[in-house]
């Protein structure tokens, strides 16, 4: 009879395959574990109009003052000053961050930020000493509060006021044991009843109490806050019993006495942490349900729900009971359901055990999501939300700035994905203040208690508005344009043996000649064999099936067989395939980093001597492939394979040295004897991942960008594009150069005159391996790095936590041709993401959404770019990067092939209006495409996917790991 029961259709279907056995009713929250919640990244967009957003404070924490005008101590004047040990001068808020005395700064604080709303709390012992409100008030306590509504209100801000946040009298506590004593309903009904009257015409919100929670839990069950109870375990139950019933008077007050003149809106804050189950049984379900209801299900369950406790806590023998009047009394007191999500409920459930063995996170969308399927539905203020950093950190807070990003976007989805009725948010807090039993070691304001420093905007425009950088474009890529598809040896080596029995074994049978259906040697006969064939070689025509079926114009991948290899090359170039070759594709999974044995165990590329036998290899490669390849790669991603040395930073250097060296005189071997002949160009592939400034307002995380792209890209780079001048541009050892920008964690390798003349300009083009992008933030000086790297919460990632940020790549080639101008064209040789579905739809939306920044880049920034390698053909064991399974997986095209084909039939994206097939009237094809044996049906099991009437070039990049030839 008493129970809120919301609209049943409402509530999403549990699956039942994976949580057997767990019932979800209307009005029960356990629906949020039954089913995940849809669209679980991050949400671009705006809040509904009207949305009001806020900041807070609270008395205690940050008026200070605590004996200035008249005002009495509080319970937690009296604990700071007799219970909290080892804090030095932690352990006192007398002064706090002097709000008393700087209100006005406050409000001009709060006015800044651009919010609708100042929530601040009144102190009971400032406006009555002894506790007792229906003696005189304290006037200049008085004065203080209408002067600051009357300014918050002048600055067009609403004020929220909370009557009680944990700092009752002293007096009262002396007088009655606080909170135990029942007299205390009483005397806060009779202090609501003055503030109403005092403040009321001025005040539109009103909060009663505060997360009470902890009150009853912190400081009358453990101790560890005010006023620090110890003793009974139903001291808890019995405070709790008297908040809510307090809370009840004083709702019922305003209701009666004071709603039809001032038109005001009551509730109480309730705090709330945030669960999910250990694993995925019923059991753990149903414990996540109990933990929720022990936390903030104990004062909602009455308030908002049925009047009384939830029924996992009436078991207790140490609840108190309500008498059905006093359910019927409890059971609606508020007006919205105001709510706390921040870390001082997180320690309370910690302490207490109130996990039930379950996970914490910090998901405020989740507990918003059970507050409406629990609740019937209501409208929700979230009072406080925000975690909290270290006090060392000073002005730069940047976790703390990620971590309210998130939960602002938590609350978002909310709104929009789950429909709940959030009408309002406040960060907490406006300013640093003291953090209760934790002092000042640790922060929560966004603004640094002297105010020198701005604050953060987390927030504007009224959510998440989409930037340019989200608007697509229309255009197409030339036809030159290489759309290509990469691989690696370990994922294509299958069946690199000939398969040709019939020619290789020199006897002649004879069948069932005794008629026992067996075959039998003829004796004396020999037969002539041969050797094998690249028609042996059956793995061939499936690979360039899966190829073709991508629609790429280009393919990368290493190789282990000479002789299989040079058959495959011979094969593309019998079809009309081009190809591009990779000599060094250095790997973790070979020990010997893709080196032949000997030359690891003499240091690797440490020692010199292996840049010598690289330069030879590359000959070797050039003699016997060169005819049949047109682009090649000496090493990929040489700055990726210095960080796998140990060593010192001289050490370090001497690895880039002499990879450098080494593909410097390998290109020059190229240009000197083989260019003329073979026409092909060279380069090497370096990792080009973007960075942002963790924190964009500080100046030092803005250097830590430029540190991390000159360390990754600049020391690999420059020696060959740039004009590098010992005297400006490398820095002295363990010196940082400001002039040029590089990390004092590195120093640039030094070359001789000879040496340089070999560097500069052996480089036919840039090609980028870019996959993410990441946040950098400064270190300190004593660090042995300028950065370290950070992600953004609220990106969208990968199951191996890959973020997804198309713009890094538009913006890293701005970056490269920002530093080299168009002295070279661009290729970008790998980019990709790991998606462990079949219809991997994040690799869908990560291919089309990188295309696209690939186009402006060219359309929009002058980028000379030249091709887009996806990473990669096909996974080897398990679900990664792949189009297409691995093969006993029976090489299953995913759904993203058809994506990437339809891109390269069009070679972009062409308007919407354009008529007319893109291939045949503005591109020239060879007779190979008209004929393609694929779209002849060779592969009609995949007719699906062949969307269009032609094929497409295919070239090929391989990559060696050793010396080792068959």
């Amino acid at each position: 009879v008493l129970k809120a029961t919301p609209n049943q259709a409402t509530l999403p279907p549990p699956p039942s395959c994976l949580w057997d056995g767990v019932e979800s009713l209307s009005g029960d929250g356990k629906s949020v574990w039954l089913k995940p919640l849809n669209h679980s990244d991050f949400l671009s967009g705006t809040f509904p109009n009207g949305f009001l957003w806020g900041v807070g404070t609270s008395a205690f924490q940050t008026e200070g003052s605590w004996d200035l005008d008249g005002k009495g101590a509080s319970v937690w004047d009296n604990f700071t000053r007799n219970r909290i040990q080892g804090m030095g001068s932690n352990t006192r808020a007398d002064t706090a961050s002097d709000s008393y005395a700087l209100w006005e700064q406050d409000v001009e604080a709060a006015q800044y930020l651009g919010v609708n709303f100042y929530a601040f709390s009144l102190s009971w012992p400032r406006l009555f000493p002894d506790g007792d409100a229906t003696g005189k008030a304290n006037s200049k306590a008085v004065q203080h509060y209408r002067r600051l509504i009357h300014r918050i209100r002048v600055q067009g801000l609403e004020p929220v006021v909370t009557l009680f946040h944990w700092d009752s009298p002293q007096s009262l506590q002396e007088q009655f044991g606080g909170w135990k004593n029942r007299k205390m309903v009483e005397k806060f009904a009779d202090y609501a009843a003055f503030c109403f009257t005092t403040f009321g015409r001025a005040v539109r919100y009103w909060i009663t109490m505060h997360n009470p929670a902890l009150v009853a839990l912190l400081g009358y069950g453990t101790g560890a806050h005010a006023p620090g109870v110890i003793g009974d375990p139903a001291d808890r139950f019995i405070v709790a019993h008297n908040l809510i019933r307090a809370h009840a008077a004083a709702w019922h007050i305003y209701d009666k006495q004071f709603r039809d003149q001032q038109n005001g809106q009551i509730s109480i804050t309730l705090g709330s942490h945030s669960v999910k189950p250990f694993t995925a049984t019923a059991a753990n379900v149903e414990l996540c349900q109990k933990s929720m209801e022990a936390v903030i299900g104990w004062f909602a369950e009455p308030i908002h729900g049925s009047g009384d406790y939830p029924r996992s806590m009436r078991v207790q023998e140490l609840i108190p009971e309500f008498t059905l009047e006093e359910k019927l009394w409890v059971r609606g007191t508020a007006d919205f359901f105001s709510l706390a999500f921040g870390p001082d409920t997180a320690r309370g459930v910690r302490s207490q055990g109130s996990r039930f063995g379950q996970n914490m996170t910090l998901d405020l969308r989740k507990v918003l999501v059970w507050v409406q399927k629990e609740y019937g539905d209501p409208r929700v203020l979230v009072a406080e939300g925000s975690w909290f950093s270290d006090a060392s950190e000073g002005v730069e807070d940047t976790l703390a700035v990620y971590n309210m990003k998130t939960f602002i976007n938590q609350v978002f989805q909310a709104v929009v994905v789950d429909q709940v009725k959030v009408f309002g948010y406040s960060a907490w807090s406006l300013v640093d203040g003291f953090e209760w039993n934790y002092g000042y070691s640790i922060r929560r304001g966004l603004f640094y208690i002297d105010f020198n420093q701005p604050p953060t905007q987390i927030v504007k425009d009224n959510g998440f508005p989409s930037d340019g950088t989200e608007r697509d474009i229309v255009g197409r890529f030339p036809c030159d344009f290489q759309f290509g598809v990469a691989d690696i040896t370990q994922q294509v080596s299958v069946h690199l043996r000939p398969f040709s029995p019939q020619f290789i074994d020199p006897l002649l049978y004879r069948w069932n000649f005794s008629g026992d259906g067996t075959l039998r040697p003829v004796v004396g006969v020999r037969l002539r064999t041969r050797g094998s064939q690249c028609s042996d070689f059956l793995a061939i025509q499936r690979h360039i099936r899966l190829i073709e079926m991508t629609g790429s114009t280009h393919y990368r991948f290493d190789w282990k067989a000479v002789r299989y290899y040079h058959c495959l090359l011979e094969e593309l170039q019998r079809k009309g395939i081009q190809t591009a070759v990779t000599l060094l594709h250095p790997s973790h999974r070979s020990p010997t980093l893709g080196l032949p044995g000997p030359l690891d165990a003499n240091g690797g590329w440490a020692n010199s001597s292996t840049a010598e036998a690289f330069v030879d290899y590359a000959t070797f490669c050039y003699r016997e492939f060169g005819s049949l390849v047109r682009l090649w790669i000496t090493i990929n991603e040489p700055n990726s394979l210095t960080h796998t040395y140990n060593g010192s930073a001289q050490d370090k250097e001497a690895v880039v040295r002499n990879l450098l060296l080494a593909h410097a005189r390998a290109w020059k071997v190229y240009h000197t004897h083989y260019r003329q002949k073979q026409g092909a160009t060279v380069s090497f592939a370096v990792r080009a991942n973007w960075v942002e400034p963790a924190n964009p307002f500080i100046k030092s995380h803005s250097g830590a960008v430029q540190s991390f792209m000159l360390s990754e890209l600049g020391r690999f780079l420059d020696p060959f594009l740039g004009d590098l001048d010992h005297a400006k541009e490398y820095p002295k050892e363990d010196t940082y150069s400001e002039c040029s920008g590089y990390s004092r964690s590195f120093h640039l390798p030094r070359f001789s005159e000879d040496e340089r003349i070999e560097l500069k300009g052996a480089l036919d083009f840039i090609a980028l391996n870019h996959f993410t992008t990441c946040l950098v933030y400064s270190l300190q000086p004593q660090s042995q790095q300028d950065y370290g790297p950070m992600y953004d919460p609220t990106w969208t990632t990968s199951k191996n936590h890959w973020p997804m940020v198309p713009s890094g790549l538009r913006r890293v080639l701005n970056w490269v041709k920002g530093r080299y101008k168009d002295s070279r064209p661009v290729v970008i040789t790998a980019t990709g993401i790991d998606d462990h579905s079949l219809h991997d739809d994040l690799r869908q939306r990560y291919i089309r959404s990188y295309l696209q920044e690939a186009l402006k880049a060219r359309e929009l920034d002058g980028v000379d770019l030249r091709g887009f390698y996806v990473w990669n053909l096909q996974d080897h064991h398990s679900s990664h990067f792949g189009f297409f399974t691995a093969s006993h997986l029976h090489s299953q095209p995913k759904a993203s092939v058809a994506l990437y084909r339809q891109i390269v039939s069009q070679r972009g994206f062409p308007d919407d209006d354009d008529d007319g097939d893109p291939m045949t009237s503005e591109c020239e094809f060879s007779d190979r495409a008209k004929a393609c044996w694929l779209c002849s049906g060779v592969v009609a099991e995949y007719k699906p996917l062949l969307f269009f009437g032609t094929c497409l070039t295919v070239s090929v990049s391989i990559y060696y790991y050793s010396k080792n030839v068959e």
